[in-house]
């Protein structure tokens, strides 16, 4: 095993969203992550957030399959788990069922405490109760979720990981494990420091579609080609503005101040003209090389095939699934290179071997209906 995190052993109990994604993080990284599922099956290779793990199947209402359960978390440094708060305390497996030197992840929407604590809920959910989807979308149109990128897997995976490595940092010092409760309302309200920042400072007005990051500006935001597509503008600087007036053959002494919000919806008019003349790809051409911040908006497809992106390696594709490369970069650490993903409890003979059970006992765990 190599990565960074190849000293890590985490235990993942299956589930959705963000924990499968913080899951398949670390094990890119190099952690030995064992997910505990609820049943055994075929091989997925499209579950990308299964790569890099191994697994194995508990049925953890019998007594032998809860007791398995215990002793493996009591091999690891961190679990994770992506319940409502009371489940594993449920089944006898929350923070206080483990060792005292076990991190415990607990990723949620609204977190283990608070009144909506046991409401179901997704990243639209949170992104609109904490007000960032206020701020998202057209202002001739409701606001615009963002795909489930903001709060699944910005507030959440993301939060959680910086929780979990934080905790870890901090067991080196006090040898104790905690719990780190990661909910997506936290996350996605902390990602909103310059916004806040932003609006304490009179610079940010609360109707969507009139801020510099918003779509407001004209100088921040997409532009339909001749061809239909589309590329993104983002000159937020004087100096990339600049460039940008150049590269639409526009003359910066002729034009109102960047900044003049009130001529922003003529200028906005003034760009589509422009730059519905020439396809995107044109367009592309123009500023290429510059640092006027055009870019043309590619799909998927495109952008595994974008030059800078393939010379990365950016993308990957085993089993023709595409996915992305490990990230982020290391000096000296080698990180996990992706592979298919394996089977829903196809690694517990291994793993039950690991532990110090040997052939007999595993097959007794089966006889038992220990293993699913």
């Amino acid at each position: 095993m190599t990565g960074p995190l190849a000293t890590l052993k985490v235990v993942e109990f299956a589930g959705l969203g963000p924990a499968p994604l913080a899951g398949q993080l670390l094990a890119d990284l190099g952690a030995d992550v064992i997910v505990i599922d609820r049943a055994s099956g075929p091989v997925d290779p499209t579950d990308v957030n299964r790569r890099g793990k191994r697994s194995i199947a508990l049925n953890l209402k019998s007594k032998a399959g809860h007791a398995t359960a215990q002793k493996l978390i009591g091999t690891c440094d961190i679990v994770i788990e992506g319940f409502r708060p009371g489940v594993m305390e449920r089944l006898n497996l929350g923070p206080n069922d483990c060792p005292d030197t076990v991190i415990y992840g607990r990723m949620t929407g609204w977190g283990q405490s608070g009144p909506l604590a046991q409401i179901a809920g997704h990243d639209i959910t949170y992104l609109a109760t904490t007000g960032a989807l206020s701020m998202m979308g057209p202002a001739d149109g409701p606001p615009e979720p963002p795909m489930n990128l903001v709060a699944d897997y910005g507030g959440g995976t993301m939060f959680l990981l910086y929780g979990l490595l934080a905790a870890v940092i901090e067991r080196g010092v006090s040898g104790k494990g905690q719990v780190v409760d990661a909910a997506m309302i936290d996350g996605v309200s902390a990602m909103m420091g310059l916004l806040h920042g932003m609006i304490a400072q009179g610079i940010w007005h609360p109707e969507r579609g009139t801020n510099w990051l918003d779509g407001g500006a004209p100088f921040y935001r997409c532009y339909t080609c001749a061809d239909g597509r589309h590329v993104a503008v983002g000159a937020l600087e004087p100096q990339f503005y600049a460039l940008l007036l150049d590269g639409l053959g526009l003359q910066q002494a002729d034009l109102p101040d960047q900044n003049d919000r009130r001529s922003w919806p003529a200028m906005q008019e003034r760009f589509e003209a422009i730059l519905k003349t020439r396809s995107r790809d044109a367009w592309a051409a123009t500023f290429a090389g510059t640092d006027a911040c055009v870019a043309p908006v590619l799909t998927l497809d495109e952008a595994a095939a974008q030059p800078h992106l393939a010379q990365r390696g950016v993308y990957v594709a085993p089993g023709d699934v595409r996915q992305a490369a490990p990230a982020p970069r290391f000096g000296r650490s080698t990180s996990r290179t992706p592979t298919l993903p394996g089977a829903p409890g196809a690694d517990a003979d291994a793993i039950l071997s690991e532990m110090g059970v040997d052939a007999d006992a595993r097959a007794q765990l089966r006889a038992e209906g220990a293993l699913s």
